[in-house]
């Protein structure tokens, strides 16, 4: 058999591919945008239902402890007291105060406890009113707010102007409309404080510690003492219990209205389109932490709020995360119309 003496050609069935020269571009790979997995964490776990089972563990587990302790102490009471007398007496005195301090604890968390549910009372009778139009239920508004806040110097120039202005009011909702004027602007604006405060705190830690679990854990705790403090400075005290509780409140309001998810739209206008947050992955996820927070922080003045948001503005999370992190991640972009809210 003779070999070819051209060069050997084979057909394809197929047109060849293009070549190299016309295939398309890589695309660049960019890093997406920060979802606020430590704020997501903490809402998660804190807005997370817990069903009847587990409180019924629970429950049953720490009535159990707390049987096993009492009766513990008191066989070691008991023993000491059969062998040595003084030092029985002594033991039995120091668990006799271990116990006034938990009886103390515990009508401390209950005073706290009884106030926030004042509070939740009122807004709910506000609302009642408001929308009612009654003037006489709009005035035992007006005047359970007046008792509430009595204490308070803050709110002194703000009752006695109400009460100077109260006898030209003949409206439900202008009266109403005055009492959120002269009683909740101070208060507002000291919240609008506290919730800045914590978005840079929470931001600055999620930009800056690389540790996995840090963040959430700094998120965890700075979500729950802003939360703490709002729920001060418009009157209620959160004990130790309490605040758990009111956290968990906060994050299931939070939750059922819909406002945990973070667009595009929100990194823009708080960022400002910074260079920082487009080039690092953890700056971004300060940005998107620092907005939850925010949120948060709305969700809390919601709750703990005497009377609902009818003459003054609403605050912004674009607003108070944009003053928020002013300094941290570039200039931040003005308030625009509502930039008091």
């Amino acid at each position: 058999m003779s070999k070819p003496k051209g060069p050997l050609l084979i057909e394809m069935e197929a047109p060849a591919s293009e070549g190299p020269d016309r295939a398309p571009p890589v695309p660049d790979v960019v890093p997406a945008p920060g979802e606020g997995r430590a704020m997501q964490a903490v809402i998660g776990l804190g807005a997370r239902r817990r069903s009847r089972l587990g409180r019924f563990f629970w429950g049953s587990a720490t009535a159990l402890l707390g049987f096993v302790i009492s009766v513990a102490a008191w066989r070691f009471v008991e023993g000491l007291l059969a062998a040595n007398p003084v030092l029985g007496w002594i033991a039995a005195i120091l668990v006799g105060l271990v116990v006034l301090a938990a009886l103390l604890i515990a009508l401390h968390e209950w005073a706290a406890y009884a106030r926030l549910a004042r509070l939740d009372r009122v807004h709910a009778a506000a609302v009642v009113a408001a929308g009612s139009g009654d003037l006489t239920a709009a005035g035992r508004v007006v005047d359970g707010l007046a008792a509430f806040y009595a204490k308070r110097e803050d709110t002194a120039w703000g009752r006695a102007r109400l009460a100077e202005r109260r006898g030209d009011v003949f409206d439900a909702d202008a009266l109403l409309a005055l009492a959120e004027t002269e009683l909740m602007t101070p208060m507002d604006r000291a919240a609008r404080a506290e919730i800045e405060a914590a978005a840079r705190q929470v931001a600055m830690v999620t930009a800056i510690v690389p540790l996995a679990l840090a963040d959430v854990a700094a998120a965890l705790i700075a979500n729950l003492r802003m939360i703490r403090r709002i729920a001060e400075i418009y009157g209620g005290r959160a004990g130790a219990f309490g605040s758990w509780r009111l956290l968990r409140t906060v994050l299931t309001h939070l939750v059922a209205t819909g406002a945990v998810a973070v667009g595009d739209d929100l990194i823009q206008s708080v960022a400002g389109g910074g260079l920082l947050s487009k080039l690092s992955r953890r700056f971004g996820e300060g940005v998107i932490n620092g907005a939850l927070t925010a949120r948060v922080g709305v969700a809390a003045i919601e709750v703990c709020r005497p009377l609902p948001f009818v003459t003054l503005p609403k605050p912004r999370v674009t607003n108070l995360v944009s003053r928020g992190l002013a300094g941290l991640f570039g200039a931040a972009k003005g308030d625009g119309p509502g930039g008091k809210s």
